[in-house]
């Protein structure tokens, strides 16, 4: 259930973004917006979230989600609105509302995850163990 929330939040604040950053700069058609939130809010979700989040930790899955959003706005932005430089600016302003929207859905998770883990076992998660240590006898040798 957490995960239907986090993508709805994804995509809605995708949406958002790119509707701010497009029509700043572009006569982007709401097709256009609609297909860049789904398409961002999947790569981000899939290699954000479901890789990057539990390995790397949130400030650098944040860092991770931003470069993606650039990257993937400015890649197929200036392919589809056919100007390189201003989308650009497009880009940035998307990448920052959306990694904004992203620190949320990271608490959102990292709190859910936290509380699944901690409900699962009731045993200590963190086991102290001691170390042994000893000299090896050597067996008396037969002559």
């Amino acid at each position: 259930m957490r995960d239907v929330t986090a993508l709805i939040i994804k995509f809605v604040t995708s949406l958002i973004a790119y509707a701010v950053g497009f029509d700043l700069f572009f006569n982007a058609t709401w097709t256009q917006v609609v297909w860049f939130s789904v398409l961002t809010t999947i790569v981000s979700y899939l290699a954000g979230e479901r890789i990057l989040l539990s390995r790397i930790g949130n400030t650098k899955s944040l860092i991770a989600d931003f470069l993606m959003s650039y990257v993937i706005v400015w890649v197929f932005g200036s392919v589809l609105l056919n100007s390189y430089m201003q989308i650009a600016w497009g880009s940035i302003i998307s990448a920052i509302i959306i990694t904004a929207g992203e620190f949320f859905v990271h608490r959102l998770l990292l709190h859910s995850r936290h509380e699944d883990n901690r409900d699962r076992s009731g045993a200590n998660q963190r086991l102290a163990y001691g170390m042994e240590m000893s000299e090896e006898n050597d067996p008396i040798k037969k002559k």
